[in-house]
């Protein structure tokens, strides 16, 4: 086991190389543990067990609930599905808590776990308290509890329970237009629940990759980089649908493409999403994370809303929602949360039917929702690689290389450029890189911005890493 698996907002990495399968009934202890000592006496406890499409799902996913069972949890597996279909069955069935066994959009080699304990999603501290609690037992520690209870499984039909559901939330809001929409589900666990819930809502959809498949076989199962869904955009416009949609390895994050065939990045579909909100809710409070464009804050401040500036990660998201009571929040990587109507978790499912509902009550085209929203230039989120053990120092020195500008340090280095521009680095909470990010408003402010930033952070790479 590398302590390094341990990150800000779930735990995940390389199989065979940062954890064996065996180590998921070591953390099924440490989290019965803590379970027991967070919710307070019980007679008790029914744990919730999901997982994605990964080949190395089942067994991982066995050896994690033998270690719940020791503990003396109870446990409901919920099968194969989306991670938030596995949100949806804590809240549907009340439980203790949830763990998705999941690596989202990672390679297919890797797996990992998304951690609930009641209906909060673990990050940070209470994350880094597993590590802590595996390294006071032992790696080996297979001692079953001395209270001598060892809990039960049974099974629950999530996907059938998680699909009624969202058509519910969404068939009283249908409008009249029929959609021709097209879906890339990246051969992750979105596929079939996804395209079931869409075809009840009344669109015709054209099917890309919707099969599970744990090799991920057509192309890397994240949709907010534009290599892997050259395909999508392509079949979009051939096919003329209204628009495009993909979801990533788990189905918690949603990218879209235009009837253009033109991504809708998060923080322009977050603009959709809110501008919809606006129309229902006065004054909403709309969250979205570092990397999203400061058009997204200005345009709907100025339309009505109390927008807020968040760090990244779906956990720390759905705190700050919850603290806030805001009815919309989102990330530039797709992740998109709704308490408006809905339980206030990442689903690109739900996400996906929203958008769907409000194109089907007007007649303009998706990319038309997006009027008066200022022409600004920016990259993708880009990805650096760098050692674990270097990256979040780099970051950290970086924050004082920028003394002739206004600098946010909320999350990571986010520099405020002239005109509007901006310039971000942080370090990646789930790979070995420091993500950034640049938008202006021009293409020559744009490179000019972004030189001047790569420029400063690879004299910082160059000397943090000297100084090891």
């Amino acid at each position: 086991m590398k302590k390094t698996i341990f990150r800000e907002y779930d735990i995940r990495g390389v199989v065979g190389v940062d954890f064996t399968p065996e180590f998921a009934e070591v953390l099924g202890r440490a989290y019965a543990k803590k379970v027991k000592e967070t919710l307070g006496a019980k007679e008790r406890y029914l744990i919730g067990v999901g997982r994605d499409c990964r080949l190395t799902g089942p067994e991982i996913s066995e050896y994690l609930i033998k270690g719940l069972i020791e503990e003396g949890l109870d446990v409901m597996d919920c099968g194969m599905g989306a991670t938030p279909q596995l949100y949806f069955s804590v809240y549907d069935q009340n439980l203790d808590g949830g763990i998705q066994v999941t690596a989202s959009h990672n390679p297919s080699d890797q797996n990992g776990f998304k951690l609930m304990i009641g209906k909060g999603t673990l990050s940070g501290p209470d994350i880094q308290d597993l590590l802590h609690r595996i390294e006071a037992d032992g790696i080996g520690n297979n001692q079953v509890n001395n209270t001598g209870v060892v809990g039960h499984v049974k099974t629950f039909n999530a996907p059938d329970a998680y699909r009624d559901f969202l058509i519910k939330k969404s068939t009283p809001f249908m409008g009249k237009r029929k959609l021709k929409v097209v879906v890339d589900g990246g051969n992750g666990v979105g596929g079939p629940v996804g395209v079931q819930v869409l075809k009840a809502l009344g669109c015709e959809v054209i099917e890309l990759y919707t099969d599970p498949d744990g090799r991920f076989p057509n192309h890397h199962p994240d949709p907010t980089v534009l290599e892997n869904i050259k395909e999508l955009r392509r079949v979009v416009v051939s096919e003329k649908a209204d628009f495009g949609i993909g979801w990533d390895g788990d189905a918690d994050r949603i990218g879209v493409v235009d009837e253009n065939g033109e991504a809708i990045f998060g923080d322009m579909l977050l603009i959709i999403f809110g501008r919809q909100l606006l129309k229902e809710v006065s004054n909403p409070t709309i969250i979205a994370d570092v990397k999203c464009s400061q058009t997204f804050f200005d345009i709907l401040r100025k339309e009505g809303a109390n927008t807020v500036m968040a760090k990244t990660g779906h956990s720390l998201i759905k705190a700050k929602l919850k603290e806030l009571h805001a009815e919309l929040a989102g990330e530039m990587s797709g992740h998109i949360f709704f308490s408006h109507r809905y339980l206030g978790f990442d689903d690109a499912l739900h996400a996906a039917a929203r958008l769907v509902e409000i194109m089907s009550n007007t007649e303009h085209k998706i990319s038309e929702l997006l009027s008066g929203v200022p022409k600004m230039f920016s990259t993708p989120e880009m990805r650096i690689d760098f050692p674990e053990e270097f990256k979040f120092k780099i970051v950290e020195v970086l924050k004082t290389k920028f003394p002739d500008y206004e600098v946010n340090t909320l999350d990571g280095v986010r520099v405020t450029f002239p005109n509007g521009g901006w310039g971000l680095a942080r370090a990646s909470n789930t790979q070995a890189a420091i993500v950034t990010r640049f938008e202006a408003a021009s293409q020559t402010e744009l490179d000019q911005y972004r030189k001047l930033f790569e420029d400063r952070m690879n004299i910082v790479a160059k000397e943090v890493q000297a100084a090891k």
